[in-house]
């Protein structure tokens, strides 16, 4: 079986952070899919799904270094060709990548005890994102 919805959520650019955990799992329990896979995914190339241990401290070093690796002043031919001021959003999320894919047992995705799926919208503005969540297995 294999069973897709979307989630969408409004951002704030500039490496806002959401923890899409519950939402996710609500999801795969609409499914009724008890072991497979779920591939979650961001919709567009200026933002990426990852895992993290979501607490404010290790959100903030998530954005510092995030920030030291592509800042938000760099140079970039994109801005310059565009004018849109985010070459620096498209790298950042081009080297995160836009999913991930996790396991599925009992009905719930394989996480650590401290580990939550997130959304990182990389981009320059506030932005309404979309997420595909799709669930395969039975």
């Amino acid at each position: 079986m294999v069973y897709g919805k979307e989630i969408s959520l409004q951002t704030q650019g500039y490496s806002d952070i959401h923890d899409i955990t519950d939402q996710v799992k609500a999801i795969i329990a609409e499914s009724g899919v008890e072991a497979g896979l779920v591939n979650v995914s961001a919709i567009g190339s200026t933002a990426s799904i990852t895992t993290i241990e979501y607490e404010p401290a290790l959100v903030q070093d998530m954005r510092d270094q995030l920030e030291r690796f592509a800042s938000h002043n760099m140079h970039s031919r994109h801005s310059e060709t565009w004018g849109d001021d985010n070459g620096f959003s498209h790298i950042r999320a081009s080297f995160m990548g836009p999913g991930v894919t996790l396991p599925l047992a009992g009905g719930v995705p394989v996480l650590g005890t401290w580990q939550q799926l997130i959304l990182i919208d990389h981009d320059n503005r506030p932005r309404q994102r979309r997420v595909y969540v799709q669930v395969m297995g039975e």
